[in-house]
């Protein structure tokens, strides 16, 4: 007799799986799937390396064009500070001695290197290489010691600014076809200059202690810097302690009816509205209704600070929303009210992630442009602001105005300062990036 064993149901179900996934039918579905895994990963690594490669041409470009601007070009000028053009007046007061003719101090020191140059329009093509800034590199050296009257010093001045382009290679030496906008005197006297050890490279520390000028040479983002830190100090006086407790009401206090819905429905709609409708509204209300100086980084902040207030307002309620309810009903437990709740255990705990998107909103306020050209922050600002109230620029203002000039100079400062707002920016997401690995909490 034949014994019969009896295979069990769980074993002929497996046999019959690796049956059914064994058949070719089932192979070529398994290919399809494995080739559509594959091609979704393809797409993904093209679309990384897509962006990645468009970022690193964006950068390439702005740095190659903008480095070159934290380099100046000047001269070693040895000139006679005639005292019937340094001080008229002969007194040596300070006053008198501001408007002397430094200029003219400058151009008879060139002459002197140049004495064989007589003809009036050679002179007038020399003195192109001097830049308006001689003037002052001489009167600051005489304004601070009046007893150089008379005497002969050597000053470090800089030069104009299409010398400055030809030192730095952007100028053809030979012009051709008008390319150039130096004439080959005017080269060959630059290259007498340099040959003779008077034409310096350095590092260019005007561009980011100075404030805007009509000459490129002498253009710096300094006042554009102090504005934005003005401005931005503003904004975040203002933005943060009011975002924040707006927040820990809807979040920990607000009763759940319709008019808190209805408020949450407005700071998620304000969080999308353009950001020139707020610069609309600074026009509108704080300058034509209240008054407030144009220009000024105290109407700026008060701006800016309204449009970051719902990105503030919806990251500091995901953070308070992260925070487990164990906590608080652990806290209640012990005795401790709401408020002690929310500010011993709750706020705390969510600092670090309303922090990183306070800052992250500082970020997106330093680069506005829109809001601000309406309050009328496009001013052209020379001098740097020493307060809120006075007249100030910013980085991306600067940039737009920078950018609208033709001189040859402006372009490579412009994408310097595309530069420095970019290391703002860096910076200030580093430090969003530090204070939350340092204060973020696990539970």
């Amino acid at each position: 007799m034949t014994d019969i064993v009896e295979r069990p149901q769980g074993v002929a179900s497996r046999g019959a799986a690796l049956g059914v996934h064994a058949t070719e039918e089932a192979q070529k579905r398994l290919k399809r799937r494995y080739a559509s895994e594959w091609r979704f990963r393809a797409y993904g690594l093209t679309a990384i390396l897509i962006s990645i490669t468009a970022l690193a041409v964006l950068l390439w470009s702005i740095v190659g064009q903008g480095y070159t601007a934290f380099t100046a070009t000047t001269m070693s000028l040895t000139v006679t500070v005639d005292p019937a053009l340094a001080d008229p007046g002969g007194k040596r007061a300070q006053d008198d001695l501001r408007t002397g003719d430094f200029q003219g101090i400058a151009r008879a020191g060139l002459r002197s290197v140049f004495p064989d140059v007589k003809e009036r329009s050679d002179l007038r093509a020399l003195y192109t290489i001097l830049s308006n800034g001689a003037s002052d590199a001489i009167r600051d050296r005489v304004l601070d010691n009046p007893a150089l009257i008379g005497q002969q010093i050597t000053v470090r001045i800089p030069v104009a600014s299409d010398y400055d382009m030809y030192a730095k290679g952007f100028a053809a030496k030979t012009p051709k076809g008008g390319e150039s906008r130096l004439s080959p005197k005017q080269i060959a006297w630059f290259e007498t200059l340099k040959a003779d050890g008077k034409i310096h490279s350095s590092f260019n520390i005007w561009f980011l202690t100075s404030g805007d000028s009509r000459q490129p040479e002498l253009a710096g983002v300094g006042g554009a810097i102090i504005g934005s830190l003005l401005t931005l100090a503003i904004t975040l006086a203002i933005a943060f302690p009011l975002g924040v407790m707006a927040a820990v009401y809807l979040e920990e206090f607000a009763p759940k009816n319709r008019w808190t819905d209805l408020i949450e429905v407005n700071i998620n709609n304000l969080a999308a509205v353009p950001s020139i409708v707020f610069g609309l509204l600074g026009l509108a209300v704080f300058l034509n209704v209240f008054g407030l100086p144009r220009s000024a980084p105290v109407v700026g902040g008060v701006v800016l600070a309204l449009m970051s207030l719902p990105i503030i307002i919806i990251a500091s309620r995901a953070s308070l929303r992260a925070v487990p309810p164990s906590i608080r009903q652990a806290a209640l437990g012990l005795g401790a009210s709401r408020v002690q709740v929310v500010t011993h255990h709750v706020l705390p705990l969510a600092m670090p992630g309303i922090l990183t998107g306070t800052i992250l909103s500082m970020a997106h306020a330093l680069g506005e442009t829109a809001p601000l050209l309406m309050i009328g922050m496009v001013a052209f600002i020379v001098d740097i602001p020493s307060g809120a109230t006075q007249a100030a620029t910013v980085l991306p203002v600067q940039i737009y105005l920078w950018a609208d000039s033709p001189e040859r100079g402006f372009v490579e400062k412009t994408s310097a300062a595309i530069m420095v707002l970019l290391a703002f920016l860096l910076a200030m997401n580093a430090i969003a990036i530090f204070l939350r690995k340092k204060f973020e909490r696990k539970w």
